[in-house]
C-alpha cells in the first residue's frame, strides 16, 4: 500500500524520535498539576495557575526565538530543546527526593517545556519539509498524527497506575528520558544539511518577530484556516475543564470512568489519520478542508446532553470519537497544506506564530468558559461554546483556489537591501526593489 512505503531511514529516525517523546509525554500528561496537588497541596486556583501561566510564559518567551531558529540549523535546535526538556524535567524529581521541591520550581519548569515545545515543533516541520519529498508530505504528516493519537491513548492511564504503584514523580523521570532518547534519536539522523544564511546581518530585527503572522494573515487561504483553528481548537479545548467539573462533580461519574471517556475514542486518532492519504487522493485537498472542517464542528454540542450512568458515559465516548476522528483526518491535511503555502525561509517563524496564537487562543477562552461556568454553571457553558463553534465553518476557504499548491517563489530586495522571498510572481518575473512584497 503507497501509505506504508518508506519514505527513507533518516526519516524513521525522525519518526521513532518523536514517538519516543510522544509517549513520554504520554505518560507524564498532567504530571505537574498532579504533583501540586499530591505533593505541594496546591489549591484549586494554584493549579490552574499552573496550567495557564506557564505555557502563557512559555510562547511569550517563544516569540524572538522564530527568527533565531529560522537561521540555525534545525536539526541542532531540535537536538537543543529536546536537552532543555531534559534537564528541566529532571530537576523535579531531584528537588523531590531533597525536599525542596516549591510551586515556583512548576512554573518555571512548565514555562521552560512550553518554550522549548513551541521551538521543537517549528524546528522539525522546516526539517521534515526539507527532509521528504513534497508529494510524500502528507504520508509523513499522517504518521505522526496516528503517533499522537495511540500516545495519549495508552499514556494517560498508564502514567495514573504508575503515579499509584511508584509515586507521584515517576512519570516526569519518564517523561524526561524520553527526551534524553529523542535527542539521541535525532543525532543519529545523518546527511548533510545546510546553514541558513540571512543577508543583513546576525541581530534578529523587530519586523522579523511579525514575519510568521505577515504570511499567515497574507495569505488568503492560511488566513482563514488560521482564524477557523484559533476558533475550533480553543473552544474544543476550553470544554475539557468544564466537562471534568460536569462529569466529576455534578454527574457523580467515578475517575476511572472519566479517563475511559477519553482514552477509548482516542482510537479514532488512528483511523482518522490513517484515512488522510486515501481521501485527499480521491476528493481533492479543499474539499477534505471544508467537508471535514465543517464536520469537526458540529459534534461539541452533543455534550451538552450528557446525562448521568452508562448511558452519559456512552455519550461522551461517541462525541469525541466523532470529533477525534474529524481531528485526526483535518490535521494531517492541514500541516501539510500549510507546509507547502510557506516560503522555505520562513516555515520555522510561521509554525511558532501558529503555535503562540494557538495557545493564546486556548487560554483566553478557556478563561471566558471558566467565568461563565462560575456565573451559570459548566452545562451552560459548555452549550455556549457547542453553539459558537457551529459557525466557525463560515471562515474555512470557499473557493478551491485558496487550497491549490504554492505559487512560484521570486526573491525581493527590500530597502536596506536585503534578499527576501517573494510570493506570486510568474516564471521569469524579475525582483523588485521597495518595502512592498511582490504579489
Amino acid at each position: 500500500m503507497s501509505a506504508r512505503r518508506s519514505l527513507g531511514r533518516r526519516f524513521g529516525w525522525l519518526w521513532a524520535s518523536y514517538a519516543v517523546s510522544a509517549y513520554g509525554s504520554g505518560l507524564g500528561f498532567g504530571a505537574l498539576p498532579l504533583i501540586a496537588v499530591l505533593v505541594l497541596q496546591a489549591s484549586p486556583a494554584q493549579v490552574s495557575v499552573l496550567a495557564a501561566l506557564g505555557p502563557a510564559v512559555g510562547a511569550l518567551i517563544a516569540l524572538p526565538l522564530g527568527p533565531w531558529v529560522e537561521f540555525r540549523r534545525k536539526r541542532q535546535v531540535m537536538i537543543a530543546m529536546d536537552l532543555a526538556r531534559f534537564a528541566v524535567l529532571l530537576t523535579v524529581p531531584v528537588a523531590y527526593a531533597l525536599g525542596r521541591l516549591s510551586f515556583g520550581q512548576l512554573l518555571v519548569v512548565s514555562a521552560v517545556v512550553a518554550t522549548a515545545k513551541i521551538a521543537f515543533n517549528a524546528a522539525s516541520g522546516a526539517f521534515l519539509k526539507a527532509l521528504v519529498r513534497p508529494e510524500d508530505l502528507l504520508v509523513a504528516n499522517a504518521r505522526f498524527e496516528s503517533t499522537t493519537w495511540s500516545s495519549i491513548a495508552l499514556g494517560p492511564p498508564l502514567g495514573g497506575a504508575a503515579v499509584g504503584l511508584f509515586g507521584p514523580v515517576v512519570t516526569t523521570v519518564v517523561d524526561a528520558l524520553s527526551y534524553l532518547l529523542s535527542a539521541l534519536g535525532i543525532t543519529a539522523i545523518r546527511g548533510h544539511e545546510d546553514h541558513p544564511r540571512r543577508t543583513g546581518g546576525s541581530r534578529v530585527r523587530t519586523g522579523e518577530l511579525l514575519d510568521g503572522w505577515r504570511h499567515l494573515l497574507t495569505h488568503r487561504g492560511l488566513r482563514a484556516l488560521y482564524l477557523n483553528q484559533l476558533l475550533v481548537g480553543g473552544l474544543i479545548m476550553a470544554t475539557e475543564p468544564l466537562l471534568a467539573v460536569l462529569l466529576l462533580g455534578e454527574l457523580g461519574f467515578p475517575p476511572w470512568h472519566y479517563g475511559l471517556a477519553f482514552a477509548v475514542p482516542c482510537v479514532g486518532g488512528l483511523i482518522g489519520s490513517r484515512l488522510a492519504r486515501r481521501v485527499v487522493a480521491r476528493h481533492g485537498q479543499h474539499r477534505i478542508i471544508r467537508t471535514v472542517g465543517t464536520l469537526r464542528a458540529i459534534w461539541l454540542i452533543g455534550l451538552a446532553f450528557v446525562q448521568p450512568g452508562v448511558a452519559g458515559l456512552a455519550t461522551v465516548i461517541a462525541v469525541e470519537l466523532a470529533i477525534i476522528i474529524s481531528m485526526s483526518l483535518y490535521n494531517p491535511v492541514l500541516a501539510t497544506y500549510r507546509l507547502e503555502q510557506t516560503p522555505k525561509d520562513r516555515v520555522v517563524r510561521t509554525l511558532s506564530a501558529w503555535s503562540i496564537g494557538s495557545s493564546a487562543a486556548i487560554a483566553i477562552l478557556s478563561a471566558l468558559g471558566g467565568l461563565l461556568a462560575q456565573a451559570t454553571s459548566p452545562r451552560t457553558a459548555i452549550t455556549v461554546a457547542g453553539l459558537v463553534i457551529l459557525a466557525s465553518p463560515l471562515l474555512l476557504p470557499r473557493r478551491p483556489d485558496a487550497c491549490r499548491p504554492a505559487p512560484h517563489v521570486a526573491v525581493v530586495i527590500d530597502c536596506h537591501g536585503d534578499v527576501r522571498v517573494g510570493r506570486h510572481l510568474r516564471p521569469g518575473g524579475r525582483a523588485t526593489r521597495g518595502r512592498r512584497w511582490a504579489r
